[in-house]
Order: structure tokens, then sequence, then C-alpha cells
């Protein structure tokens, strides 16, 4: 199951960005992260990077 950040959590600091293997996360406009749930395959390392735990399986 894909991963989703939680929006209330997230600090928008971008460490899962650059942690995803599939290229699957993004910064939306509000400035929080945003995962492409297509691409996502739950590998855990946006989790395994957030500081702040902000991102939970969906």
């Amino acid at each position: 199951m894909a991963y989703k950040i939680d929006k209330d959590t997230c600090i928008g600091c971008g460490a899962c960005v650059e942690a995803c293997p599939m290229g699957c996360i993004k910064m939306a406009d509000d400035g929080k992260a945003e995962i492409d749930e297509t691409i996502c395959i739950s590998c855990g390392s946006c989790k395994a990077t957030c500081p702040v735990d902000a991102p939970v399986e969906g």
C-alpha cells in the first residue's frame, strides 16, 4: 500500500523528496510534501528519512 503524507505533521523540509528512489514525491504549492500514490512502491525510504515521521502507510 502506498505511503501518504500527513499534511498536519509535514514541515516541508524536502528530505523525503531526495530519499525517494522512485521520484514520486514533490513539494506541493502549500509547501508540504506530496506522494504520487500511483508510482509509490512502499519502500519506506521517505519514512526512514523524515525527521517528523510525516509519511504514513495509506
